[in-house]
């Protein structure tokens, strides 16, 4: 071997030599993989605490128009979406039969008012046939029997007379429900409102027998309408009246509809083994967006703060466990209160806090100064997430429950 192959092997030994030897070095100072802390700090904001629920809207007032008697629709006056206005004609009746029978009604009454006419002769008649067996029995021209016959005959044509004219009361009524049931082949509106169904058609028949087929349903007003949303039992204690609403519908995606709270009614609904209750929300509709039967996706706010001092909702659920206590030299916490942790120096320092109320993003807290920074979560470093496969998951992760 030359001296100058010689040379250079002892060169590159020594460079082989010097990278091992900084190689261990290194790898004693970085030490074992620790987990990386991620704060936020405390902002001052408004939270709101709200309750989601479904329901369908419909409008205030809706009265169902029916018939109260039979017939076959002769005319219809009025359609889907039509205004009308209180006392209009929505639909007709075939009046024939009841023509017929105010015609019967009639020629009854003239034919009790005639028997009772023929009646009242005959009771005077009597009258004057007593008064004379009167006479001629106080003189004894005639015998007693006479004149019994004649009172009997008196009395008995003015109970004929008091019959006749009950028969002409009778006759007389006849005729005046008659009269009405006519006029209620006309049918009109009862409100002013809208059409919004139309039940029948021309030529078909209505039967009134046990109870008012609807023909139409109107609503009184379409600007003020009202959304019926199902509130879940574990939310009831949580709803007043009053209090704001916001809702979105499908027919409109981006926009946001307002209302508020008026009625929660204490009829309650099981289906399926699941109670709800019916809380009912107004609906001012001035643009008339908002039609009967639309679904409504509610969000009834319950709680709010505005101003406060908030956390976000995850540093509430931060714990760490012993082996990140041992990692950060996390102090111990005190019991029974809520803690907030904070890494300051290298350390994990707990911070004893009062919570307020929550909307689950951020929780409203006191007894921390505006802007403390609060860890929020933990996350592997690259090291342990090259090995395994994951930057979210270490065996230092820590694990609570979620704040109340």
């Amino acid at each position: 071997m030359t001296s100058r192959t010689m040379r250079r092997a002892i060169v590159a030994g020594s460079l082989i030599g010097g990278i091992v030897v900084t190689a261990v070095v290194l790898s004693a100072r970085r030490g074992p993989d620790v987990p990386a802390l991620v704060d936020e700090p405390l902002t001052r904001g408004s939270i709101v605490r709200a309750i989601s629920a479904t329901g369908t809207l419909e409008a205030v007032t809706t009265v169902q128009v029916g018939t109260q008697v039979s017939g076959t629709i002769a005319s219809l006056s009025a359609d889907f979406n039509s205004i009308v206005r209180k006392g209009q004609v929505l639909a007709r009746l075939d009046p024939a039969l009841y023509q017929s029978a105010i015609e019967q009604a009639r020629a009854n009454l003239d034919r009790a008012r005639a028997d009772a006419d023929r009646l009242r002769v005959t009771l005077a008649d009597a009258r004057v046939k007593l008064n004379r067996a009167q006479e001629l029995s106080a003189r004894q021209l005639i015998p007693a029997t006479d004149l019994e016959a004649a009172e009997v005959n008196v009395r008995s044509a003015e109970a004929q007379l008091k019959s006749a004219t009950a028969q002409v009361s009778q006759a007389q009524a006849a005729l005046s429900q008659g009269e009405v049931n006519l006029s209620k082949t006309v049918i009109t509106s009862p409100i002013d409102g809208i059409v919004i169904a139309r039940n029948v058609d021309v030529g078909q028949t209505v039967a009134a027998s046990l109870q008012a087929p609807t023909l139409f349903v109107l609503a009184a007003r379409l600007e003020e309408m009202q959304v019926k949303a199902n509130i879940d039992e574990s939310d009831l204690g949580a709803i007043r009246e009053g209090q704001h609403v916001t809702f979105r519908v499908d027919a409109y995606p981006r926009d946001t509809f307002e209302g508020t709270v008026e009625q929660v009614r204490l009829n309650p609904v099981v289906e399926q083994n699941v109670v709800t209750y019916a809380a009912i929300i107004s609906a001012p509709n001035r643009e008339l967006k908002l039609k009967p039967g639309l679904t409504a996706n509610v969000t009834i706010e319950v709680a709010r703060r505005d101003g406060v001092l908030r956390a976000p909702t995850s540093a509430l659920r931060f714990r760490p466990t012993d082996d990140l206590r041992k990692a950060f030299g996390a102090g111990a916490a005190p019991a029974g209160v809520t803690v907030l942790w904070q890494h300051v120096d290298g350390r994990l320092q707990p911070l004893a806090v009062t919570a307020g109320i929550s909307d689950g993003a951020y929780t409203e807290v006191s007894g921390v100064p505006e802007g403390a920074r609060v860890v929020t979560r933990m996350v592997a470093n690259q090291a342990q997430g090259a090995a395994t496969g994951s930057s979210s998951t270490s065996p230092l992760m820590p694990t609570g429950p979620r704040p109340r």
